[in-house]
């Protein structure tokens, strides 16, 4: 589904040439979760950035199912989540979950499914102030479904919430992937939350980045919270810290 060949990425600073990321290459399944981690200031962002053709590559190139990151975009094959849920005050629920059909002009899924999928029925007429953090990040990932994505980019969408708000849409993302299986990119400075929710793990470099290694995960699915206090889970954790570190 996504192929990234030789990604750099060079930003101009105050201090002269920063070079973000360097021949970054990496290949994503159809139907794929893969997360990536690496050390802060790495450009994890920059590139997830770059595959939904929100920044351009200094070099490389994105496919996107045999498009250009460009085309993909513009044919609407991508959904964003950012740490901020971004939904607009002045909008309900309901009519935050409607933006992007009337944005794409597409009928989309029926947005009382939507609600059912991420157990929001019945705060559809609610305002996002009215909302809890963990609720408004419901409603983010429910926008973000709502017209049948092929990538689902995931940019650190959990990292504002408290501990157990974030196992449990650990948990509701698991489930909604399960039933979509979109493909999804995920950014995370939680290594467990990026073992526990993905195919593969991807370790990014310190700056420049490069792909410095791929872990398959060996657990098999549907997970459940448990896992995460198994000793292999646990041991797995600790090697990909001490690669991080």
């Amino acid at each position: 589904m996504i192929v990234l060949q030789d990604i750099g990425k060079c930003y101009t600073s105050a201090n002269g040439p920063l070079q973000a990321l360097e021949k970054v290459t990496l290949s994503v399944a159809d139907g794929e979760f893969v997360s990536i981690i690496g050390p802060s200031g790495c450009g994890k962002s920059t590139l997830i950035k770059i595959v939904g053709d929100i920044l351009e590559p200094s070099h490389g190139s994105v496919t996107v199912n045999g498009f250009s990151s460009r085309q993909a975009r513009l044919k609407g094959m991508f959904s964003y989540v950012f740490q901020n849920p971004v939904l607009l005050p002045w909008r309900r629920v309901i009519d935050n979950l409607k933006l992007p059909l009337e944005i794409l002009h597409r009928p989309g899924r029926p947005l009382a499914d939507l609600l059912d999928m991420v157990g929001l029925r019945g705060s559809e007429r609610l305002y996002p102030r009215e909302l809890s953090g963990g609720m408004q990040q419901r409603v983010a990932l429910a926008r973000a479904l709502s017209f049948d994505p092929a990538v689902l980019l995931l940019d650190e969408p959990f990292g504002a919430v408290d501990e157990l708000t974030r196992n449990t849409l650990n948990e509701e993302l698991l489930r909604v992937w399960r039933e979509t299986r979109v493909t999804v990119l995920l950014i995370t400075h939680s290594i467990a939350e990026a073992i526990h929710l993905a195919d593969r793990v991807v370790l990014l470099s310190k700056r420049p980045a490069i792909v410095k290694q791929v872990y398959d995960v060996p657990f098999p699915r549907p997970r459940d919270k448990a896992l995460k206090e198994s000793p292999p889970f646990q041991e797995m954790v600790r090697c990909l810290r001490e690669e991080l570190d």
